[in-house]
Protein backbone atom coordinates (compact mmCIF):
# COMPACT_ATOMS: atom_id res chain seq x y z
CA UNK A 1 0.00 0.00 0.00
CA UNK A 2 1.64 3.64 -0.98
CA UNK A 3 2.56 5.70 1.57
CA UNK A 4 0.60 9.42 2.22
CA UNK A 5 2.46 10.85 4.45
CA UNK A 6 4.73 12.61 1.91
CA UNK A 7 7.09 11.68 -0.83
CA UNK A 8 11.03 11.65 -1.09
CA UNK A 9 12.11 12.03 -4.58
CA UNK A 10 16.04 11.18 -4.48
CA UNK A 11 17.86 11.87 -7.43
CA UNK A 12 21.62 11.56 -8.67
CA UNK A 13 23.61 13.31 -11.42
CA UNK A 14 25.75 10.79 -12.78
CA UNK A 15 28.44 12.32 -14.65
CA UNK A 16 32.41 12.55 -15.47
CA UNK A 17 33.91 13.64 -12.23
CA UNK A 18 34.66 17.24 -13.79
CA UNK A 19 34.12 19.44 -11.18
CA UNK A 20 37.89 19.74 -10.05
CA UNK A 21 38.44 21.89 -13.76
CA UNK A 22 36.44 24.62 -12.16
CA UNK A 23 39.16 24.97 -9.66
CA UNK A 24 42.31 24.44 -12.42
CA UNK A 25 42.68 20.40 -11.54
CA UNK A 26 42.45 19.15 -15.08
CA UNK A 27 41.62 15.15 -14.81
CA UNK A 28 42.09 12.04 -17.49
CA UNK A 29 38.90 11.29 -18.64
CA UNK A 30 38.92 7.36 -17.04
CA UNK A 31 39.67 8.91 -13.80
CA UNK A 32 36.53 10.60 -14.33
CA UNK A 33 34.51 7.98 -15.35
CA UNK A 34 35.85 5.29 -12.36
CA UNK A 35 35.53 8.00 -9.34
CA UNK A 36 31.58 8.18 -10.21
CA UNK A 37 31.51 4.44 -10.77
CA UNK A 38 33.02 3.66 -7.47
CA UNK A 39 30.51 6.62 -6.06
CA UNK A 40 27.66 4.96 -7.60
CA UNK A 41 28.46 0.99 -6.03
CA UNK A 42 28.54 2.54 -2.86
CA UNK A 43 25.11 4.32 -3.40
CA UNK A 44 23.70 1.94 -5.03
CA UNK A 45 24.42 -0.46 -1.99
CA UNK A 46 22.92 1.82 0.63
CA UNK A 47 19.79 2.31 -1.48
CA UNK A 48 19.29 -1.35 -2.07
CA UNK A 49 19.62 -1.41 1.98
CA UNK A 50 16.81 0.90 2.66
CA UNK A 51 14.55 -0.05 -0.77
CA UNK A 52 15.11 3.41 -2.12
CA UNK A 53 14.08 3.99 -5.71
CA UNK A 54 15.86 7.15 -7.61
CA UNK A 55 16.14 8.83 -10.63
CA UNK A 56 19.45 8.64 -11.85
CA UNK A 57 20.23 11.27 -14.44
CA UNK A 58 23.36 10.37 -16.06
CA UNK A 59 25.40 11.72 -19.15
CA UNK A 60 25.37 9.50 -22.42
CA UNK A 61 29.32 9.57 -22.39
CA UNK A 62 29.38 8.31 -18.80
CA UNK A 63 26.67 5.28 -19.64
CA UNK A 64 28.50 4.24 -23.03
CA UNK A 65 31.79 3.53 -21.07
CA UNK A 66 29.52 1.02 -18.40
CA UNK A 67 26.59 -0.05 -20.45
CA UNK A 68 26.09 -3.46 -18.82
CA UNK A 69 26.08 -1.38 -14.73
CA UNK A 70 23.39 1.11 -16.11
CA UNK A 71 21.52 -1.70 -17.37
CA UNK A 72 21.77 -3.56 -14.36
CA UNK A 73 20.97 0.26 -12.56
CA UNK A 74 17.54 0.41 -14.65
CA UNK A 75 15.89 -2.82 -13.42
CA UNK A 76 15.61 -0.99 -10.29
CA UNK A 77 15.72 3.35 -10.49
CA UNK A 78 14.85 5.04 -13.27
CA UNK A 79 17.31 6.68 -15.76
CA UNK A 80 16.61 9.63 -17.15
CA UNK A 81 18.80 12.48 -19.35
CA UNK A 82 21.93 14.58 -18.10
CA UNK A 83 22.86 15.50 -21.63
CA UNK A 84 25.62 14.01 -23.29
CA UNK A 85 28.49 15.32 -22.04
CA UNK A 86 28.62 17.38 -18.54
CA UNK A 87 31.16 20.09 -19.75
CA UNK A 88 29.94 20.82 -23.10
CA UNK A 89 26.50 21.06 -24.86
CA UNK A 90 24.77 21.56 -28.15
CA UNK A 91 21.00 21.27 -28.73
CA UNK A 92 21.21 18.06 -30.37
CA UNK A 93 22.65 15.93 -27.90
CA UNK A 94 18.88 16.74 -26.13
CA UNK A 95 17.60 14.25 -28.49
CA UNK A 96 21.08 12.05 -28.96
CA UNK A 97 21.60 11.56 -25.23
CA UNK A 98 17.95 10.57 -24.44
CA UNK A 99 18.05 7.94 -27.57
CA UNK A 100 21.41 6.59 -26.58
CA UNK A 101 20.02 5.64 -23.39
CA UNK A 102 17.02 4.36 -24.53
CA UNK A 103 19.10 1.89 -26.38
CA UNK A 104 21.75 0.55 -23.54
CA UNK A 105 18.90 0.46 -21.12
CA UNK A 106 15.86 -0.81 -23.73
CA UNK A 107 13.95 1.54 -21.70
CA UNK A 108 11.95 4.68 -22.75
CA UNK A 109 13.41 7.97 -21.20
CA UNK A 110 11.60 10.46 -19.93
CA UNK A 111 13.34 12.90 -18.09
CA UNK A 112 15.86 15.66 -18.51
CA UNK A 113 18.24 17.39 -16.05
CA UNK A 114 20.58 20.23 -17.63
CA UNK A 115 24.46 20.24 -16.56
CA UNK A 116 24.57 22.66 -13.70
CA UNK A 117 20.74 23.05 -13.86
CA UNK A 118 21.52 25.27 -16.96
CA UNK A 119 18.51 27.38 -18.08
CA UNK A 120 17.41 25.69 -21.52
CA UNK A 121 14.73 26.08 -24.19
CA UNK A 122 11.77 23.97 -23.73
CA UNK A 123 10.51 24.19 -27.09
CA UNK A 124 13.74 21.88 -27.65
CA UNK A 125 13.64 19.91 -24.81
CA UNK A 126 10.11 19.31 -25.65
CA UNK A 127 11.21 18.53 -29.73
CA UNK A 128 13.32 16.16 -27.99
CA UNK A 129 10.59 14.03 -26.32
CA UNK A 130 10.87 14.42 -23.01
CA UNK A 131 7.70 14.45 -20.77
CA UNK A 132 9.67 16.75 -17.76
CA UNK A 133 12.46 18.74 -17.16
CA UNK A 134 14.11 18.84 -13.82
CA UNK A 135 16.71 21.78 -14.26
CA UNK A 136 15.21 24.56 -12.91
CA UNK A 137 16.63 25.41 -9.35
CA UNK A 138 13.83 27.70 -7.82
CA UNK A 139 16.38 29.28 -5.21
CA UNK A 140 19.43 32.58 -5.79
CA UNK A 141 23.23 30.77 -6.02
CA UNK A 142 25.52 33.24 -5.81
CA UNK A 143 27.78 32.86 -9.35
CA UNK A 144 25.22 30.71 -10.91
CA UNK A 145 21.71 31.69 -11.04
CA UNK A 146 18.95 33.65 -9.90
CA UNK A 147 15.46 32.30 -10.23
CA UNK A 148 13.54 33.23 -7.05
CA UNK A 149 10.71 34.50 -9.43
CA UNK A 150 10.06 31.05 -10.43
CA UNK A 151 7.43 28.45 -9.32
CA UNK A 152 8.76 26.25 -6.56
CA UNK A 153 6.66 23.22 -7.45
CA UNK A 154 5.44 21.07 -10.27
CA UNK A 155 3.94 22.59 -13.07
CA UNK A 156 3.71 22.59 -16.60
CA UNK A 157 5.57 25.38 -19.23
CA UNK A 158 5.60 25.16 -23.08
CA UNK A 159 4.36 21.32 -23.00
CA UNK A 160 6.58 20.29 -20.55
CA UNK A 161 6.59 19.19 -16.90
CA UNK A 162 8.59 20.95 -14.93
CA UNK A 163 9.76 19.18 -11.53
CA UNK A 164 11.91 21.89 -9.80
CA UNK A 165 14.38 20.90 -7.19
CA UNK A 166 12.40 21.72 -4.02
CA UNK A 167 13.23 24.58 -1.65
CA UNK A 168 12.01 25.49 1.82
CA UNK A 169 8.64 27.16 1.26
CA UNK A 170 9.41 30.49 2.79
CA UNK A 171 12.77 31.68 2.69
CA UNK A 172 13.88 29.42 -0.40
CA UNK A 173 17.02 27.95 1.07
CA UNK A 174 17.47 24.38 -0.85
CA UNK A 175 18.00 20.87 0.42
CA UNK A 176 20.65 20.11 -2.72
CA UNK A 177 24.16 18.55 -2.47
CA UNK A 178 25.56 21.22 -0.65
CA UNK A 179 23.08 21.90 1.45
CA UNK A 180 23.17 18.26 2.97
CA UNK A 181 26.81 18.53 2.84
CA UNK A 182 27.33 21.35 5.14
CA UNK A 183 23.75 21.92 6.94
CA UNK A 184 23.39 20.45 10.44
CA UNK A 185 21.30 17.19 10.22
CA UNK A 186 18.83 19.10 12.32
CA UNK A 187 18.49 21.48 9.98
CA UNK A 188 18.54 19.83 7.35
CA UNK A 189 16.02 17.42 8.19
CA UNK A 190 13.36 20.40 9.63
CA UNK A 191 13.88 22.24 5.92
CA UNK A 192 12.90 18.46 4.46
CA UNK A 193 9.76 18.14 6.90
CA UNK A 194 8.63 21.84 6.29
CA UNK A 195 8.27 21.38 2.62
CA UNK A 196 7.45 18.03 2.41
CA UNK A 197 4.53 19.18 4.55
CA UNK A 198 3.90 22.39 2.56
CA UNK A 199 4.43 20.37 -0.95
CA UNK A 200 3.42 16.57 -0.28
CA UNK A 201 7.22 15.68 -1.80
CA UNK A 202 10.72 17.01 -2.05
CA UNK A 203 13.25 16.68 -4.73
CA UNK A 204 16.91 16.24 -3.67
CA UNK A 205 20.03 15.28 -5.83
CA UNK A 206 23.88 14.22 -5.06
CA UNK A 207 26.69 13.33 -7.20
CA UNK A 208 28.12 9.89 -7.07
CA UNK A 209 31.43 11.74 -6.64
CA UNK A 210 30.77 12.84 -3.62
CA UNK A 211 30.75 9.63 -1.79
CA UNK A 212 34.68 9.18 -2.93
CA UNK A 213 37.56 10.37 -0.82
CA UNK A 214 38.50 13.75 -1.96
CA UNK A 215 41.33 14.75 -0.04
CA UNK A 216 43.40 14.67 -3.07
CA UNK A 217 41.43 17.10 -5.25
CA UNK A 218 42.21 20.95 -5.84
CA UNK A 219 38.45 21.53 -4.03
CA UNK A 220 37.02 24.21 -1.59
CA UNK A 221 36.31 22.91 1.94
CA UNK A 222 32.10 23.33 1.16
CA UNK A 223 32.49 21.25 -1.35
CA UNK A 224 34.89 18.17 0.42
CA UNK A 225 34.63 18.97 4.23
CA UNK A 226 32.42 15.95 4.35
CA UNK A 227 33.27 13.08 1.42
CA UNK A 228 33.55 9.30 0.90
CA UNK A 229 32.28 7.51 4.39
CA UNK A 230 31.10 9.85 6.22
CA UNK A 231 29.12 11.37 3.85
CA UNK A 232 27.44 7.99 2.84
CA UNK A 233 26.85 7.88 6.74
CA UNK A 234 24.96 10.88 6.81
CA UNK A 235 22.73 9.80 3.64
CA UNK A 236 22.08 6.22 5.29
CA UNK A 237 20.73 8.12 8.89
CA UNK A 238 18.96 10.12 6.48
CA UNK A 239 17.39 7.74 4.48
CA UNK A 240 16.47 6.18 8.07
CA UNK A 241 14.88 9.27 9.12
CA UNK A 242 12.80 9.52 6.25
CA UNK A 243 11.37 5.98 6.84
CA UNK A 244 10.59 6.40 10.52
CA UNK A 245 9.07 9.70 9.96
CA UNK A 246 6.69 7.59 6.96
CA UNK A 247 7.50 8.89 3.69
CA UNK A 248 8.17 6.84 0.58
CA UNK A 249 10.67 7.17 -2.01
CA UNK A 250 9.61 7.84 -5.70
CA UNK A 251 10.71 8.21 -8.93
CA UNK A 252 10.57 11.35 -10.89
CA UNK A 253 8.77 9.82 -13.66
CA UNK A 254 6.32 7.88 -11.30
CA UNK A 255 5.41 11.19 -9.69
CA UNK A 256 5.12 13.48 -12.91
CA UNK A 257 2.72 10.62 -14.56
CA UNK A 258 0.71 10.37 -11.39
CA UNK A 259 0.50 14.02 -10.46
CA UNK A 260 -0.39 14.83 -14.65
CA UNK A 261 -3.32 12.06 -14.03
CA UNK A 262 -4.68 13.37 -11.53
CA UNK A 263 -4.43 16.99 -13.22
CA UNK A 264 -6.00 16.01 -16.39
CA UNK A 265 -8.64 14.75 -14.36
CA UNK A 266 -9.52 18.15 -13.52
CA UNK A 267 -8.23 20.32 -16.03
CA UNK A 268 -7.56 20.74 -19.47
CA UNK A 269 -3.50 20.26 -19.33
Amino acid sequence: MENSRGKILFSIDLEEFDITEEYGQQLPLQTKLDTSLAGMQALEKLMDRHGVRATIFTTACWAEHFPDYLRQLSERHEIASHTYYHNRFETADLLTSRLALSAITGKEVRGLRMPLMSKIDLADVREAGYLYDSSLHPTWLPGRYNNLDKKRTLHRNEGVWILPASVSPTFRIPVFWLAFKNFPFALYTRLCNDIVKKDGYMVSYVHPWEFTDLSAYNLPALIKRRDGQKLLDKLDRFFGYCKARGYSFDTHLSHVMKMSDLRSQMYDV
